[in-house]
This record gives C-alpha cells, structure tokens and sequence, in this order.
C-alpha cells in the first residue's frame, strides 16, 4: 500500500481539504465524475463525524496494489472513538454511496476503510503513483487555512525529528562508557551524563578545587586546574592523566576539556571528557616492571655463573688440599712414628710426641671431613632408588668394633626404599649413627625405624608425600637452645678432650639432606637423648617440584 497524502481532521476546513483531495486522487487516477463524487461524498460523511465526535482522528489516501491487474484508492480514517456507534446514520448513508466500506473498532480505536476500485490499474504505473505522491507533497495552499496547516506540520515533523535526534545523542551519552560533563566560563556544571553522575558519590556542581576534591586524587588536582585555565585563556584543548575515586580505589582515566562550539563557531562552554585508561596503565606498568624483572634475571644468571665458578675453584682447592696437604702431613706421621722408635716413653712426654701425633691426626681427620662437605653436589649425578634397609647393615658392618667395644644395643625397624644418592644417603646415616655412639656416657641404646610423618610439622608439601626414618639415642642431649646452631660448620657443643671431632659431621647431614630436597629436624633433652627425624620425597615428582621451590626461593 502506498501512502498518498495525510490529514489530520480537527474542524471544519480539514473537512473541505479531505474532500477535495479525495476529489483529485479520484481524478488522478482516471476515474468518472461520478465516481469522484460518490468516493468523496462518503469520505466526507465519516469524516465530518470523526470532526465533530471523534479524537485524534486522522485520514490517510492511499492507493493500494493487491495485484498488477487489481488496484483501488483507499481512504482510512483512525480514531480513538467508536465512531459508528456515535454516528450511525452517517455511516448507512456513506454504505449506500460506496458500497466498499469496512469498519472496526478494538482496543479503543477504530478504523474505518472505505475503497474505490480503480477502473484502468494498468495505466497507474509507479511512476504514476510517484507522482501523485509528488503532487500533493508540493501542491499550491488551498487556502490560507491550508498554507498555515501545512507549515504547521513541517514544524511538528521537524520537531518530532529533532526531539528523536535529541533522545539518541542524549542515550548514547549516557550510555557510553566516558564520563561526560559541560562547563561555562564561570566554571558552572552546565550538564553531566548518567555515567558520571553514577560514577560520583556527590553531584557535580561547580568545576572548581573544592569539588574536583571530592573524587580526583589531590595530587593531580593542581595540574587539571592549570590546564583547565589556559584552555580558557588560549580557547584550546587540554589533554591529561588524572585518577578518579571510585569506592575506595582510584582509577587512571584521560581528561580532554574542549571548546564546545556552535554553528557560528563561537562559544561559550566547554565540554568535559573522563575515559577509563585504568588497564593500559597498568599495562604499561606490568611492561616496566617485566623490563626491570628481566635485567634483575640476567643479573641473577650472571651471579650463578660467577657462583658456579667460585664452586668449581671450590671443588679444586677441596682437590689440592686433599693431595698437597694430606701428602706432607701423612710424612710428618711416618716420620714421627719412625722418630718414636728409638725414644722411652719419657723422652716422648718430654718432646709431645703423644700431643704432636694427636693433633696431626686430627689435622688428617679435618682435611678429610672439609672435603667430604664440599663434595656434596647431585646435579650431574643421578638420582635413584635406594634400598636403606641394605644401607644400614653396611653402616652398622662399619661400626662394628665400636659397637662392640661399646656393648651398644641397635635396633632396626625395616626402612623405606628412596631416591637418592647411595654414598651420600650412607655416609648421612653413618655420621647419625656414629655420633649415637660417640655423644654416650653410658651403654649407647639405637633405634632406627620408618616412622609416619608427624601431623604437626610444617612441610612444603602435603606430609602424605614423604617417608621419615628416626634414628633415636639415649646419649648425652642437648639443651634447645643450640638448636639453631648445631647443623652448623666447626660447630661444638662440649670440649675436645670430652668428646671428639671436628664440628663437621651434622652440617655434612644438612648438606646431604637439602641436595635429597628433604628436611632434618631434630627433639632432644639434655641426659635423655636425641632423635634425629630424616624426611625424603616419596617419589621423583615431588623432588622436582622441592627442587624447584628451593630454586625460586633462593
């Protein structure tokens, strides 16, 4: 159906205007005088009843293609009445002058159709319907009344226009994602969108230090005022960084203050920008600190290359110490064996041969427990399983003659199988074992066993991922308070002449531990007894993921 021409039906002028259009429309499309009249008449009398009883009533010509050979001329007039009910005679009487008429009424609007069949379809071609729509679009006023009334329209088309135009610039300031207000010279808050005014806890009325407190950071305050002044002194833009409060954060947005002109290119406001900038800045900062965590990675790699070649410098003085110091001092022993010989046994009282060959000995026993320690690395080695149950009855094979000299009760419970290094793991329970039996003042009692893990204990990974062994004694002890200092190098909780070694043995069993990823901790009491508690990784899995937590720590 195509739309001819609209009129709106408020009084009796309109009436003439509907019908001497219908009149035309009817000429137009080569109908007969008759014709013309009958459809207008009738058009006429419907309308004259919506003017005088109806509201908002409205007629709308139209003509309407239901097919090629098949068109007709429509009138449709809507209103917000029953008009039929109001005015029953006139619709008998417009029923007998057209017999096409058609009338409804719901939802508290009626509509009445009234048509007219166009005799030749063919000759109304698009063109044709073109440029009747033309016609009437740009057809001389009828009358005054009808030049008024068409302005009249032109306005409220053009209002309605510029009302929508209105409502979409305002939704889609609102709805956007920027913060959005409009000053005046005097630093007034002419307009805020919706998203600024949810933004904000209190209304933005001024632009000024007082208000700007209440949701920029103080320290960006001076520098928005100082641009905001000279964008009014020079009529330019102003672009910055600043930070809004938003609950208790603050966040990174851009500000633009500019011009807001008009037509005529003058202007007296200016409009306000905020966008959200917060994730790039803290894009660029992560970038930074990515920059700054890679020249503290190259330096860190740089150190453990200089470290690893302090270690291998380590590793050979251990070598040359082991041959060049152990070589003179095993001549200094022979020698002074051989010297010995020929002297009475005071004659040694009285040049301290018993003192000088104790202290060579122990000078032996440094030089060799110093080198044990610093021979400790596993990382071109290979770990794997270890059987400690077969570990321990070579430890106690080679402790045998202390064993027995000492009457030392040991027992063993049987032991889990671990990962590890075998000559490491056998010099570690060589060393707890052997210090059970030295540190005793009385019969030495030993027990190993494969203990769970003590629920209290603060591993770095779950205590069902470890197997423990405890080696328990009833020796001398130890007060608690050298807790912190027993797994240290040289140290010595007794006198030489009490007790010997070199204050090596329990930092050697750390040093073994950590290179296992395990823990050792101990509980003791002075003449009661200590137990040492040994915690390896249950498998390689969670080795590596020890060995990788230490890696990161350090």
């Amino acid at each position: 159906m195509k739309e001819i021409v609209q009129i709106n039906l408020d009084n009796e002028m309109d009436l003439i205007l509907a019908h001497k259009r219908c009149m035309k429309i009817a000429e137009m499309c080569g109908m007969a005088s008759s014709l013309q009249t009958r459809f207008a008449t009738a058009v006429s009398e419907v309308a004259r009843c919506a003017i005088a009883k109806g509201k908002d009533s409205l007629l709308v010509l139209n003509i309407n293609i239901i097919k090629a050979t098949q068109k007709e001329i429509t009138a449709i007039i809507t209103d917000n009445v029953d008009l039929k009910s109001c005015s029953p005679d006139a619709f008998i009487y417009a029923s007998k002058i057209s017999h096409h008429i058609e009338y409804q009424y719901s939802n508290n609007q009626s509509v009445t159709k009234i048509s007219l069949p166009i005799p030749s379809p063919g000759l109304l071609s698009e063109t044709k319907i073109k440029t009747l729509i033309d016609y009437f679009k740009f057809e001389t006023p009828l009358s005054p009344y009808d030049e008024i009334r068409k302005k009249n329209i032109e306005l409220i088309a053009l209002s309605e226009k510029l009302a929508e135009s209105e409502n979409k610039y305002k939704q889609l300031a609102n709805t956007i994602p920027i913060l959005i207000c409009v000053i005046n010279e005097r630093n007034n808050v002419l307009l805020v969108n919706e998203s600024l005014e949810n933004y904000l806890d209190k209304p933005l009325l001024s632009f000024d230090r007082k208000t700007l407190m209440n949701f920029i950071h103080t320290e960006d305050i001076d520098g928005i005022l100082e641009g905001w002044n000279k964008a009014k002194q020079n009529r330019s833009n102003f672009l910055g960084e600043t930070r809004i409060k938003k609950d208790s954060n603050y966040i990174w947005h851009l500000i633009s203050i500019v011009p807001n002109k008009t037509e005529d290119g003058s202007f007296n406001s200016w409009l306000v920008y905020f966008v959200d900038i917060n994730a790039q800045k803290m894009m660029v900062e992560t970038l930074k600190d990515n920059t700054q965590l890679k020249l503290i990675q190259h330096e860190l790699e740089s150190a453990n290359s200089k470290l690893r070649f302090k270690n291998k410098e380590l590793e050979q003085f251990a070598y040359i110490a082991s041959h060049d110091l152990q070589e003179p001092l095993r001549k200094i022993m022979i020698m002074l064996s051989r010297a010995g010989e020929h002297l009475s046994e005071d004659q040694k009282k009285k040049y301290y041969f018993d003192r000088i060959t104790s202290a060579a000995g122990r000078l032996s026993n440094l030089i060799t427990d110093v080198l044990n320690y610093s021979r400790i690395e596993n990382k071109e080695q290979y770990f794997e399983k270890v059987d400690l149950n077969k570990i321990i009855i070579d430890v106690l094979g080679d402790l045998s003659l202390v064993i027995e000299e000492k009457h030392a009760v040991i027992n063993v419970n049987p032991l889990p199988t671990v990962f590890g290094l075998d000559t490491q793991l056998r010099q570690l329970l060589y060393n707890l074992i052997n210090n059970a039996l030295k540190f005793n003042a009385k019969q030495p009692s030993v027990k190993v066993f494969h203990e769970n893990v003590p629920k209290d204990e603060h591993l770095p990974i779950g205590a069902e991922n470890y197997e423990v062994i405890a080696i328990s004694d009833n020796g001398i002890g130890m007060d608690s308070k050298y807790s912190n200092r027993i797994f240290d190098m040289f140290q010595r909780l007794h006198e030489r002449d009490q007790y010997g070694g070199n204050g090596i043995g329990l930092a050697l069993c750390r040093r073994i531990i950590e290179n296992h990823n395990g823990i050792i901790n101990f509980t003791s009491k002075p003449d009661e007894g200590t137990t040492f508690w040994i915690y390896f990784p249950k498998n390689k899995l969670y080795s590596a993921k020890l060995s990788l937590k230490n890696q990161s720590s350090n």
